[in-house]
């Protein structure tokens, strides 16, 4: 298994055409300082532009938490100005997780709180072990969600429930989130990141392009009116028409054989 390190804390580790990339701080349970950050953007930049990569799982190597969210032991020195140069590092950790080309997966245990949940709501899908406790607490600390989870979390839940849990800052345990929508797959203690690993590789299975186009349409299209919403969908359609993968799709399955995808 290849790895490559992105600073102290980011590695990403390759399992063939799935990528792994760990949260790797465990002395502060991932709390996402600027180092941090910084090295969640530099490695989403290079999955980004890896055309091998077809599928993204986002994993914390910490044995209670995900991610706790911003460090604030770092932010409590900062002034004013540090936090205003701060915020857009910060933003591009999550921006990062949320633009990557590929389908993603999250693997959650334990806690994901705060900009720890929103990189998981940055994710396409969410796989949790019943160790997991989401929330986004932010206004308990006189700020509210800055990673994306005022947007993302109403996408998944509908805007009255995302109110709730925003406004009470709760922190939701693994089966109420699933109930809720917070999260996609629940699974036993200690198999997230087993479950998100082998999903990821059954989604690897199918075309790169095909993939990627199919995000795009999901991503481009959410939130817009239904005739402009095919519009974006016949867009996506035609990126992948002519493409070598459509070809040997069509081929394999006429052949009656796995496909072999050129990935163009």
């Amino acid at each position: 298994m290849d790895t490559q390190r992105f600073g102290d804390f980011v590695g990403v580790h390759r399992h063939g055409y799935v990528a792994e990339l760990r949260l790797d701080r465990p002395k502060a349970m991932n709390a996402v300082s600027t180092a941090m950050a910084d090295s969640i953007g530099a490695a989403c930049a290079a999955l980004a532009a890896d055309r091998d990569v077809r599928v993204t799982v986002l994993t914390s190597t910490h044995e209670r938490a995900f991610c706790v969210g911003a460090d604030l032991k770092e932010r409590n020195s900062f002034s004013d100005a540090d936090l205003m140069r701060q915020r857009p590092r910060a933003r591009a950790a999550y921006t990062g997780v949320l633009e990557l080309p590929m389908p993603t997966v999250a693997a959650v245990h334990g806690f994901a709180l705060g900009g720890g949940f929103e990189l998981a709501l940055s994710c396409d899908l969410i796989v949790a072990d019943r160790t997991a406790v989401v929330g986004l607490p932010e206004v308990s600390v006189g700020v509210i969600p800055g990673g994306g989870g005022t947007q993302l979390l109403p996408r998944r839940v509908g805007a009255a429930r995302a109110a709730e849990l925003i406004f009470t800052g709760r922190k939701v345990e693994a089966a109420e989130a699933r109930d809720l929508g917070l999260v996609d797959q629940l699974v036993d203690a200690g198999q997230d990141t087993g479950e998100a690993l082998a999903l990821a590789g059954r989604i690897a299975r199918n075309s790169p392009v095909g993939l990627r186009a199919a995000k795009r349409a999901l991503r481009l299209g959410h939130g817009l009116d239904l005739r402009t919403g095919l519009d974006v969908e016949d867009g996506a359609w035609r990126s992948v028409a002519f493409s070598a993968d459509r070809a040997e799709g069509v081929a394999a399955f006429n052949e009656k054989r796995s496909p072999e995808w050129p990935g163009e």
